[in-house]
């Protein structure tokens, strides 16, 4: 039993009697708690503890979205998370944004399961964590640790603090953000889907480039001249549509652009030809698009570590965007242990192999590489092999890449992260086609729409805001990131740096304006036409309101406060004041 003022922690382990499990509970800070778990035979063990739901609003996982709600306990668990899929945190929040109880687990490769469920006979969170559920085969003891953080800091800076315990604790170092990694993309992807061609995707870049993009993501379809949507033809990554990819890289990189190349990690489909080669090496040949590799194979993963040295050293690419990481998992059909060749017995341990021999083959070829990864394989070992997270596919929804975009900030520091590809339909009126770039203007906005064809007004409506992303990316991607009320979608988001305050406002509220501040910026994300400001006190201030298409509405030097004051702004615009 620890106790702390109004703060109690009894937290049990259970566990076989056999088990050889030693847990220690230690407090690092006033209502912050170590619990260090030492296993020598890695049975499962169960934490589990009490804390009373007095003021919980809900509980945010990585997954959450748009289930940010509190759970029953009859109900299924919060989150189970694994190297390649979410990352090992959960965070009980209450109705002012603040923490109530935050669960994390330093293992990040394995599998855990994480609870915090409110029981109706008492009223109380029965938090839980389960750990080791898998079978490591492993013959050293491991020791993993459990944060229980009651502190009530809002949830965004104790998030924030999880991701720099992983990284400082844990030793879980991200891979480097080169600049480019953090310029807006052009994808090919909802654009073109599998019909790309050099021709179509330089002249996208001609364009894209003028409008403010630094990359150019070569999606499906460059390998292959099947245009069924399907993985039939995945695992020998031959160039048979893009045939002269070397060509294609030299032009972009004389556009000023960088280059990357998409990839499937883990399907062979039945038409390859590496297919024939790997039968018996797969992890199941019953996944509904394709065979999955299993990593547990050396040579399995000697084979897809050259196809990507190939496209780094002899194609010229600048990056590489790894999909489907979170397919290499456990299958009913699945053979456990190290056996007929398999060097791990863990599935989760020899994706991680996998992916540190990837990095370190690729990084000793380009120092400055680029590796996008897509939620959900974001957790904090997987930063440490990409520099570039997206956000899951969410094609013409902004809320939902508003969502997925803030829920990766969270926890994701340095990284660079990026919106899913905006598409929109081409009939869609400028005001309304702007929602899908001014939603995610935290993040690195990657643009799929077929720019040739564009009307004037949309791409003026583009380059305005790429160009405001990338003069003040500093302050969107680096300064001091939060995030307002969850359970409702996040209809205010906040960074601010040396005192450059910008705001995300997506629905009608009043925006309070920080005690100090240089310049404040008002990203007007929805069709509504005026936001409400409120300032503690006067001030003689500049204000200037411009369109989503950048042209100026209106400027005028007035005094703002103290008190409220209504600002006409327009559907999609931006107010600056100075």
């Amino acid at each position: 039993l620890v106790q702390n003022g109004p703060k109690n922690l009894r937290l049990v382990a259970d566990g076989q009697p056999a088990a050889g499990a030693d847990v220690r509970l230690v407090e690092v800070a006033p209502n912050c708690f170590d619990c260090h778990v030492t296993t020598t035979d890695h049975a499962p063990v169960t934490l589990r503890w009490e804390v009373p739901a007095t003021g919980v609003a809900g509980v945010w996982t990585t997954g959450s979205l748009y289930e940010k709600r509190l759970r029953a306990d009859w109900e299924a668990p919060d989150r189970t998370s694994r190297v390649s899929v979410d990352a090992p945190v959960l965070c009980a929040f209450g109705h002012r944004d603040e923490n109530i109880c935050c669960i994390a687990v330093s293992d990040a490769l394995n599998t855990a399961t994480l609870r915090a469920p409110v029981r109706e006979e008492d009223n109380h969170l029965h938090c839980a964590v389960e750990l080791f559920a898998e079978d490591l085969n492993e013959d050293e003891p491991t020791t993993l640790t459990v944060r229980i953080d009651l502190r009530g800091a809002g949830f965004s800076e104790t998030l924030d603090r999880v991701r720099q315990w992983w990284e400082e604790a844990s030793g879980l170092t991200p891979m480097p953000v080169p600049e480019a990694g953090r310029e807006p993309v052009y994808s090919s992807w909802y654009a073109y889907h599998q019909n790309v061609s050099n021709e179509a995707l330089l002249t996208e870049c001609r364009i894209a480039q003028e409008l403010g993009c630094g990359v150019v993501i070569v999606d499906d379809g460059w390998q292959t001249l099947d245009g069924n949507r399907g993985y039939d033809f995945t695992g020998d990554w031959e160039p048979d549509r893009m045939t002269d990819l070397r060509g294609f890289t030299g032009a972009v990189h004389d556009l000023g652009m960088r280059a990357m190349l998409w990839f499937s990690v883990p399907f062979c489909g039945v038409q390859s030809a590496a297919y024939q080669r790997f039968r018996g090496k797969f992890l199941t040949e019953n996944h509904r698009w394709a065979p999955v590799f299993d990593p547990r194979y050396p040579e399995v993963r000697a084979y897809l570590i050259e196809k990507y040295e190939r496209a780094v050293r002899d194609w010229c690419f600048d990056g590489l965007k790894l999909d489907f990481i979170d397919d290499f998992r456990v299958y009913p059909e699945t053979p456990p242990g190290r056996a007929n060749g398999r060097d791990y017995a863990s599935v989760n341990a020899a994706t991680e192999r996998l992916l540190r021999d990837v990095h370190a083959a690729l990084t000793a070829i380009r120092s400055d590489l680029l590796i996008e990864f897509r939620q959900r394989y974001v957790g904090p070992v997987i930063r440490r092999y990409g520099n570039m997270f997206r956000a899951f596919d969410c094609p013409a929804d902004a809320v939902t890449n508003r969502l997925r975009t803030t829920d990766l900030r969270l926890i994701c520091g340095s990284t660079a992260v990026h919106s899913d590809m905006l598409t929109w339909h081409p009939d869609s009126p400028v005001e309304v086609a702007a929602l899908q770039l001014n939603n995610v203007l935290f993040s690195v906005p990657q643009i799929s729409i077929q720019l040739p064809d564009a009307p004037a007004e949309i791409r003026e409506m583009i380059g305005h805001y790429l160009n405001f992303y990338n003069r003040h990316r500093a302050v969107l991607l680096d300064g001091r990131f939060t995030a307002f009320r969850p359970l409702q979608n996040y209809p205010l988001l906040r960074a601010e740096r040396d005192g450059t305050v910008i705001f995300g406002h997506f629905a009608p509220q009043v925006v309070a304006l920080p005690e100090t501040w240089r310049e404040v910026h008002l990203i007007n994300g929805s069709l509504e036409t005026a936001v409400v400001l409120r300032s503690t006190a006067a001030r003689s201030v500049r204000l200037r309101v411009v369109d989503c298409r950048g042209r100026v509405v209106e400027e005028v030097v007035c005094e703002l406060g103290p008190g409220i004051m209504e600002v006409a702004v327009p559907a999609g615009g931006i107010l600056s004041v100075t």
